[in-house]
């Protein structure tokens, strides 16, 4: 036998009618404007189980409540007919009665019901409900601090999940790159043993609407792999490089080699975020500079022969970063760059979608002319990357400004791009 309602003798009860009715015995104590109410359970509605048929009947009840019914000691009650109800939502009386008892049972609503079953009420010469049966809007009143904590809850773990994603995002490119550059290298190593599990964990790939929990355990993967793919990429390095010396063939280790991992970089603290630019290139050594010095000219030739000279340098300087850690420490930069010219296999591939990625933030073609002019097709390149990336991010405001600043900083030699690719890595992997 089903129960029946003691108090009204024809409603069946539940637990959740019976959970929403004291909602709304506390919201009758509390005071709690309408306008705050309706946010809050609109914030977190999704998650609590409200779908929009729910929200637009709650919507039209609401419509009917003044503000004074919110106040402490009140009740928002709404006793508007089915017929009128129907009339404003569209909805036929099955689908009416379906949505009203959904928000009973979420206790975001309480019926109170008449003896015969009928809603009807009344209002004093001040406009105060003084008797009412109907919709009971109470329980928005009592449970709105409690959706608001729950927003906040809820707005947390998903930048949680947004920042594990980007990190995961990070690992599983930087993982992609080494292991291209180790096949394509000819390196020895466990290369298809690591491509092997670095496909697994892309195919176990967690959805979109995965926990924290899960996503950090995922990272910590991903992380694993990436340590040892780096560490046998390093010793797969080394090796090859004995046995260059060892051969004969080569005298030194190769300098571009040296550059392929930020590891190897001993010079000044790395720089993620700042309003000062950073250094671009450089790295000439005081016996270039000081070759272009004319021993017996005056002080002011000497001076504009060295700046003459500085800069043809700095034309023709190749930069001290390798196209993978620019890629890596510019993710977004290389998403866009990926999606518009597909892999980036060296310098050409990455200048020319730059130039197609430039307008987009607003860089104009004279701005970019001159950079290349300045500083050369390569740096150029790794300038503007640097400068999509961190408007993305919200650091740079006017990109056009900041790439001129960047060619100024160049002309007096006091750009050093290295810095911030590397500081911008570490952070990255942090």
């Amino acid at each position: 036998m089903p129960k029946i309602n003691p108090t009204t003798g024809w409603r069946k009860a539940t637990v959740g009618f019976a959970v929403a009715e004291q909602h709304a015995q506390a919201g009758e104590r509390v005071n709690i404007p309408k306008t705050r109410a309706f946010v809050a359970v609109k914030r977190v509605g999704a998650h609590i189980g409200l779908k929009a048929g729910d929200m637009m009947l709650l919507d039209t009840l609401g419509a009917f409540t003044l503000g004074q019914d919110w106040e402490e000691g009140q009740r928002p009650i709404v006793w508007v007919s089915n017929a009128y109800l129907m009339t404003q939502t569209g909805y036929s009386l099955s689908t009416l009665k379906r949505h009203a008892r959904r928000l009973a049972e979420i206790g975001v609503i309480a019926f109170r019901d008449s003896p015969n079953g009928k809603r009807w009420g009344r209002r004093d010469a001040k406009g105060r409900i003084v008797e009412a049966y109907g919709f009971d809007l109470s329980p928005l009143a009592a449970r709105a601090e409690e959706f608001e904590a729950l927003y906040t809850h809820l707005r947390a773990e998903r930048e949680l999940c947004q920042r594990l994603k980007r990190q995961i995002t990070v690992a599983r490119r930087t993982i992609r790159a080494r292991l291209e550059a180790a096949v394509s290298g000819v390196l020895k190593g466990p290369w298809a043993q690591f491509t092997s599990r670095f496909q697994a964990l892309l195919d176990h790939m967690p959805s979109r609407n995965t926990a924290s929990k899960q996503l950090e355990r995922y990272l910590a993967c991903f992380r694993k792999l990436q340590e040892q793919v780096e560490t046998a990429y390093l010793q797969a390095i080394d090796t090859d490089n004995l046995v260059e010396i060892s051969d004969g063939t080569e005298e030194q280790v190769s300098e571009q080699t040296q550059k392929m991992t930020p590891r190897v970089v001993r010079s000044g603290p790395h720089i993620l975020t700042t309003k000062q630019l950073d250094h671009v290139i450089g790295n000439l050594s005081e016996n270039e500079e000081a070759a272009g010095v004319v021993p017996n000219a005056e002080p002011e030739k000497r001076v504009d022969r060295a700046q003459q000279d500085r800069g043809a340098k700095l034309r023709n300087t190749q930069t001290a970063l390798d196209l993978t850690t620019i890629l890596q420490a510019c993710p977004e930069f290389t998403s866009w760059a990926h999606n518009l010219g597909g892999f980036q296999q060296n310098w050409g591939d990455l200048h020319r979608v730059a130039g197609q990625l430039r307008p987009m933030i607003g860089v104009s073609e004279q701005v970019w002319n001159l950079a290349q002019d300045r500083l050369g097709n390569q740096v150029a390149t790794a300038a503007l990357a640097l400068v999509f990336e961190k408007h993305c991010a919200g650091e740079v405001a006017s990109p056009g400004s900041y790439l001129r600043g960047m060619i100024d900083k160049a002309g007096a030699g006091a750009l050093h791009l290295e810095r911030s690719f590397y500081g911008r890595l570490t952070a990255l992997a942090a």
